[in-house]
């Protein structure tokens, strides 16, 4: 035999009830496919951690060129601002020799003038400040108003364009 008592009645059934050495070996594919799958989901855990790590250096980076690029608009706005304040384009007008305009005339829808459109006055005109470039201003403010017949044209100035 084989070593082993043969057993009877109730000790028999007993007996099949425990495994043998096959049930031992049909075990061990269960258990490796166990450590296979729970290698691969930390594997995976771990890919998908280092993925939104990732993201998320991505994503500050981000939000900084963001935050960077709005401060530069508001930088260039500000100074949009302040090339377009009435101050400084009376001021920029008058280094390129403009002078203020004269008094208007309108066409009406028959083709009718209406008003007596009168020409620029070539006379440098007082320069009007805003209050708070007033304490920095170098420009004495005017004594007296210009007198109209003063600011005719004469041939001299107006060999002159722009003065």
């Amino acid at each position: 035999m084989k070593g082993r008592p043969e057993l009877r009645g109730r000790a028999a059934r007993l007996a099949r009830l425990l495994p043998t050495g096959r049930a031992q070996a049909a075990r061990t594919p269960f258990v490796l496919l166990v450590v296979v799958l729970l290698g691969g989901g930390l594997i995976g855990l771990l890919v998908l951690n280092s993925a939104l790590s990732e993201g998320a250096f991505q994503l500050d980076d981000l939000q900084q060129e963001t935050k960077n690029l709005t401060d530069e608009e508001q930088a260039l706005q500000r100074d949009i601002d302040a090339y377009a304040a009435p101050d400084a384009l009376q001021r920029r007008a008058r280094e390129l020799g403009m002078v203020p305009g004269g008094d208007p005339a309108f066409l009406g829808p028959d083709g009718k003038v209406k008003g007596v459109p009168s020409p620029a006055a070539a006379v440098r005109a007082p320069l009007v400040l805003a209050p708070e470039a007033l304490a920095t201003a170098t420009v004495p403010p005017p004594t007296t108003a210009p007198d109209p017949a003063d600011a005719a044209p004469t041939p001299s100035s107006a060999s002159t364009p722009g003065r």
